[in-house]
């Protein structure tokens, strides 16, 4: 599939909205998209998405070669005078239970772009989820105990219920955070992560983009984006 460059000129300030946990407006935060880039390159995410899913594969697939299969390597019958198709031995890849021809060996997938290729992917990737609207800005999230449905309640507040989404708490929302990730572990399709931890893969692969304030404040104003 051929994956076209697309630039976006950093234009002016996105302004978001806050809501809090009942999906109600409390606020508005501007973003400048010069502070996560200014632009977006869909080669770029799409190699370093590549990089994260090749990073991911287990390498442990194996099949038996003609060499490692049993059975004898001496020809099944003569080649001529049978009225037969020639054939050659039972470990021949032409026959059932042979070996396989140039089949899978366990192999190392894991590969790595330059680190500054993959923080301004990442970059990219959050600019593109908040130009797209796939991003809720949600002023805190505070559960007075660990249950399901509370953040189930939440996220349909937040009109991303249903959909797979990605919960991003910043540093000021430690006391939270075992919390919310205890509470939301068992909605499918739901994942809680530090801001300081995503990824251009993670950022990109649920519908929804879940952000704390301070998550949003953390991922602007934080040196690695720069």
């Amino acid at each position: 599939m051929k994956i076209e460059k697309e630039a976006v000129a950093s234009g002016p300030p996105l302004s978001l909205n806050v809501l809090n946990a009942e999906g109600k407006q409390v606020g508005t935060v501007e973003v400048d998209p010069a502070a996560l880039g200014g632009k977006i390159n869909k080669q770029l995410l799409h190699e370093v998405v590549l990089m994260y899913l090749a990073n991911q594969r287990a390498g442990t697939h194996s099949t038996l070669r003609r060499g490692e299969v049993a059975g004898s390597t001496k020809k099944l019958f003569r080649q001529k005078g049978t009225g037969n198709a020639r054939v050659g031995p039972r470990r021949t890849n032409k026959r059932r239970g042979g070996g396989t021809a140039k089949g899978p060996k366990p192999r190392d997938y894991e590969y790595h772009l330059p680190k500054k290729a993959v923080q301004a992917a990442t970059r990219m990737a959050l600019l593109s989820k908040l130009q797209d609207q796939e991003t809720v800005i949600v002023d805190e999230i505070k559960l007075p105990e660990i249950g399901t449905k509370q953040v189930a309640g939440i996220l349909k507040a937040l009109n991303v219920g249903g959909k797979t989404c990605l919960i991003g708490l910043g540093a000021g929302d430690i006391d939270e955070k075992q919390t919310v990730y205890l509470s939301a572990r068992n909605i499918r399709g739901v994942a809680v992560s530090p801001a300081k931890q995503f990824n251009a893969y993670n950022l990109l692969k649920p519908k929804r983009l879940v952000l704390t304030k301070a998550a949003l404040q953390e991922l602007v104003a934080s040196a690695k984006w720069k």
